[in-house]
């Protein structure tokens, strides 16, 4: 949520980073909509302090012209708090949908107006024809989509043999990575409630983006859900501060819209497995904080001598409940194209406000909401198909890097 005392204290800036992030939000009806709920809730305030005043009189003492004035203003009052009821109602909807805010810095625009700000090593260059990562995978039978289509539907796929060795030592190698760097390792459950989706801001906006249950839970579509929700309601002590944490999950999205044939194989799939970072943090430190993740997140493609570049995304590409975002993009030889593996973002106080997570800076101080941040660390099947077509060889094998070699399994 976007704070409120911005809102109504800086209206026309409001608008305008609004705008810049979402233009087709309607911040005039957000601002109006917030002026009538406090207009109503003053005006019933005072009738109701009016009602009490005349209930206090004794009954000797009430008037016909009394009388009269008690039922008007009973009358006044149910009708003023019926208007109440759909104010706040038309107000929160609105309010959940407000997108958080952009960092002034950001540029404008969407997707083309993104801007490269760090690219790591070459290119690859092949000395044969080369193949994708579902030719490869294909031929090696590490992967078996038609399986997988014929018992959970299109876009989800069998892992098989090595293909399951890998992703396994990629998850090891993720995990101690960050552990490494700081980051507590977490397993949190598969299924969420409805309020923890709606603290995580991924509802109600992304509803549809999310599988449900028969018993009113929804399946995670990142693990970012379940950090976001750990310290609900917590006020942190100023030592606590700040929290890192890292969690290696399946993951489960409907990705409504559609798939393009460039997206086939591995590049977007309803189940995919993935480790995520996080941090609560103080909002002085949490520009350091991005940095920290993005680099710890760079750190992974390093050590596999990928090629990748980091992006700083326009305010229109930004996520949701982002405030500022680097994307981190790999190579993808067989695909010809980049391709974000990780989503590093700062998200300010838009999650700590919806699930009321505060520190203080002294016992008995006032207290103030921290920042959050999350990023992927990252996305195993587009990391997969990374490694695939940067390390094939000329009679189809695949060569890993040798620093997986130190998990057993290659």
């Amino acid at each position: 949520m976007i704070d409120l005392n911005f809102l109504r204290e800086h209206q026309d800036t409001f608008k305008e980073l609004i705008g810049k992030k979402d233009p087709t939000f309607d911040a005039d009806s957000l601002i109006k909509l917030d002026q009538e709920l406090r207009s109503l809730t003053l005006e019933i305030e005072s009738l109701r302090h009016k009602k009490n005043e005349l209930a206090k009189q004794p009954k000797s003492g009430i008037t016909e012209a009394l009388r009269t004035e008690a039922i008007a203003i009973s009358h006044h009052l149910k009708k003023s708090e019926e208007l109440l009821e759909v104010v706040q109602k038309n107000f929160q909807t609105l309010y959940l949908r407000c997108p958080n805010m952009p960092l002034p810095e950001l540029p404008e625009g969407g997707k083309e107006a993104n801007r490269t700000v760090k690219e790591f090593g070459e290119k690859p260059t092949f000395a044969f024809p080369i193949k994708n990562h579902l030719e490869l995978g294909t031929a090696l039978g590490w992967f078996d989509f038609q399986t997988a289509a014929i018992m959970s539907g299109n876009n989800f796929a069998f892992y098989k043999g090595e293909a399951v060795k890998l992703k396994y030592a990629l998850q090891m190698f993720m995990l101690k990575h960050n552990g490494a760097h700081g980051y507590s390792y977490i397993l949190p459950p598969y299924l969420v409630n409805e309020k923890s989706l709606e603290i995580a801001s991924n509802f109600p906006k992304f509803k549809e983006d999310v599988y449900a249950t028969n018993d009113n839970l929804y399946l995670i579509p990142t693990a970012e859900v379940n950090l976001a929700n750990m310290y609900r309601d917590k006020i942190f002590a100023l030592e606590e501060l700040p929290i890192r944490m890292t969690s290696a999950t399946s993951c489960f999205r409907r990705e409504a819209g559609g798939y393009g044939a460039n997206e086939r194989g591995l590049l977007r799939i309803h189940q995919f497995e993935k480790v995520e970072l996080f941090t609560y943090c103080l909002p002085a430190e949490s520009e350091n904080e991005l940095n920290r993740m993005v680099s710890c997140a760079e750190g992974i493609l390093r050590a596999f001598g990928l090629h990748y570049r980091v992006t700083l995304l326009a305010a229109q590409d930004c996520s949701f409940p982002s405030a500022k975002t680097y994307d981190i993009e790999v190579w993808l030889p067989g695909q010809n194209r980049y391709m974000e593996v990780s989503s590093c973002s700062m998200c300010t106080t838009f999650q700590s406000r919806r699930g009321g997570m505060r520190y203080r800076t002294s016992v008995g101080s006032k207290t103030n909401y921290v920042h959050t941040l999350n990023g992927s660390s990252l996305a195993q099947p587009r990391l997969i198909a990374a490694l695939m077509e940067t390390y094939q060889q000329a009679d189809g094998s695949i060569e890993l890097p040798k620093v997986l070699k130190e998990y057993g399994l290659y």
